[in-house]
């Protein structure tokens, strides 16, 4: 592993210490382990892949009153403290600008390949048993309801309307999560994605059983 590798290792780690735990350091570990696994199918620079998988959360800006230049501006900082040539910098940059779901209709249309891989990535983490856990912590950190049978889904809800949400948990995977699986990229994220998305149907499906004491 290289020392730039190594080094962003250890400044994320310090970074996102006593963060929540859905967008803590272990979060951060497995999307970059999933990138890592992607990335081995495609022709990618992988340095890329791996400084954007690591950064990509250095400021998530739920967490940050919704600033969306602070996590480009810490990670700028940081790789060039570490003499990152520009030009990498720049599209690790373009990375984290672009990765997010609530950010898709202001991403441009042909988006390069690490991109897509340290997105899939990300998008995977967001589903299956781990993406259930998630999103039960971060609903858990919210105070929302679990579920309410009198509150729908809001599809189709703009970027500021998704920001602002604080619908119920269990609406959170008819919103976001159970779409994930048909906007992943690659040909290996959407292996791993469909196997992750059909959990959730299992558990949405035992969840409603156990709702209604049926």
């Amino acid at each position: 592993m290289s020392d730039i590798i190594n080094n962003t290792i250890d400044f994320v780690k310090d970074k996102l210490n006593g963060a929540e735990a859905g967008h803590d350091w272990f979060h951060i570990e497995r999307v970059w382990k999933l990138s890592q696994k992607i990335a081995k199918t495609e022709n990618c620079q992988h340095e890329v892949v791996e400084l954007a998988a690591l950064l990509h959360d250095i400021a998530d800006p739920k967490f940050h009153d919704g600033d969306e230049t602070l996590a480009l501006k810490i990670s700028r900082d940081f790789l060039e403290s570490q003499n990152v040539e520009e030009e990498i910098i720049n599209q690790v940059l373009f990375i984290i600008q672009n990765i997010s779901f609530k950010n898709r209709g202001e991403a441009p249309e042909i988006l390069p390949i690490e991109l897509k891989i340290v997105q899939d990535a990300d998008r995977i983490d967001a589903i299956g048993a781990i993406g259930v856990a998630r999103t039960f912590n971060f609903g858990g950190f919210k105070n929302n309801l679990m579920y309410h049978p009198d509150i729908a889904p809001k599809l189709n809800m703009s970027k500021e309307e998704y920001k602002k949400s604080n619908g119920t948990t269990i609406n959170h995977f008819y919103e976001k999560l159970l779409l994930l699986k048909d906007l992943m990229n690659t040909r290996e994220g959407k292996k791993i994605a469909e196997e992750r998305h059909q959990f959730m149907l299992t558990f949405l499906d035992q969840f409603y059983k156990e709702w209604n004491v049926d």
